[in-house]
């Protein structure tokens, strides 16, 4: 076994790969939310359409596209794997936890998180994802805007969506600061620096991902 498959598949290989995939997600997110973020210009859906259709059909998108799902795929396997590992050193669980004096319970519930995460990710996609890949392979115009409104319109979409949101804003809240540390990017100088990035990175985004499906449900997006 080479040097360099060794580390891959060693505990330390499985994290670095955990955090570099993790950053890639999170550089995807800020994409995204930049992207749907102009429906708040509540121009009728121009500005985002004419986004979203440029997503949709440029061919580099399209292939970064394919990286984020393979990247997307490789951090939940990593997470199970890790997960797996974890409990299989410690097949006996300790009598008294008190988990909370070393760390926040969103910390020690990434799994609990993930999880309810990638049941968002399935529901995000049969009503977004799918429809305009349709569109795209059909050659058939499609409104992404006028589709977001008539999701958001029901309440219990809007539900689902907001308990993803508070899934993805704790997921966040650790995972950011959690990436760069997987990476070897931990210094008393500057991880408190990173600290304090993530948690404002977690705040806005999902602030701004919760925004919209309220909005759009209340009607102040038109």
């Amino acid at each position: 076994m080479s040097k360099k498959s060794g580390f891959l598949s060693s505990s330390i290989g499985k994290k670095f790969i955990m955090g570099l995939t993790g950053l890639f997600l999170i550089s995807f997110l800020v994409v995204h939310v930049s992207l749907n973020s102009a429906i708040f210009l509540n121009d009728g859906g121009v500005t985002f359409n004419a986004g979203a259709d440029f997503m949709a059909h440029n061919p580099v998108i399209r292939i970064v596209e394919i990286g984020l799902f393979a990247g997307l795929i490789l951090h939940i396997v990593q997470a199970l794997v890790l997960t797996l590992e974890n409990k299989k050193a410690r097949p006996v669980a300790y009598q008294v936890v008190n988990g909370s004096a070393n760390s926040s319970w969103y910390s020690r519930s990434m799994g609990l998180l993930g999880s309810l995460l990638l049941l968002f990710l399935v529901v995000h996609l049969a009503n977004f994802w799918l429809p305009t890949k349709v569109a795209v392979f059909s050659h058939t115009e499609h409104n992404t805007f006028n589709n977001m409104k008539e999701v958001f319109a029901e309440w219990y979409i809007v539900v689902i969506y907001l308990v993803g949101v508070i899934g993805l804003l704790y997921h966040l809240l650790h995972g950011f600061q959690s990436a760069f540390q997987s990476l070897g990017i931990n210094h008393k100088k500057y991880t408190p620096i990173i600290k304090k990035a993530g948690i404002w990175f977690s705040i806005i985004v999902c602030a701004l991902f919760a925004a919209m499906p309220i909005t759009m449900h209340l009607g102040l997006i038109k």
